[in-house]
């Protein structure tokens, strides 16, 4: 689902309840590590992230949940678009950080994550953000 996730398919002030709900939940810290962007050199807290399942049978993509991450955390979730941007040094130590991982165990785990994102890449995806009902409600 290239380029398509719930804010993609919600109006502007819907992902703005949506984000703030998640980050209100999480009482505006990070639910991985604990940490807070402004600890990371940013003057925002935590980004909302979304929870997927992938089913490689039916090619859906299905909300799970969301979660309040700070700017570190969320950049390892994607970790593609932090070596984009040359960041990847980050997302390892982070890694390593939240999972007591060596160097190598955080470069194995990417690598098996591109690979993962390699073969889901050659379909087309359903999305499916029914999630949303109840947690807008």
């Amino acid at each position: 689902s290239w380029y398509s996730n719930v804010r993609s398919n919600v109006t502007k002030s819907q992902w703005d309840v949506i984000r703030k709900k998640s980050y209100e939940h999480a009482n505006h810290v990070c639910e991985i590590c604990g940490d807070v962007g402004t600890n990371q050199g940013v003057n925002h807290k935590v980004e909302c992230h979304e929870i997927w399942d992938y089913n490689d049978e039916t090619k859906e993509q299905t909300l799970l949940g969301l979660v309040s991450l700070c700017p570190y955390c969320h950049k390892s979730k994607h970790v593609g678009l932090a070596q984009m941007k040359g960041e990847i040094d980050i997302v390892i130590k982070q890694l390593m950080k939240v999972n007591d991982i060596s160097h190598d165990e955080a470069i194995n785990y990417i690598s098996e994550s591109f690979d993962t994102w390699s073969k889901r890449s050659k379909s087309e995806w359903k999305l499916n953000i029914n999630y949303l009902e109840e947690y807008l409600k």
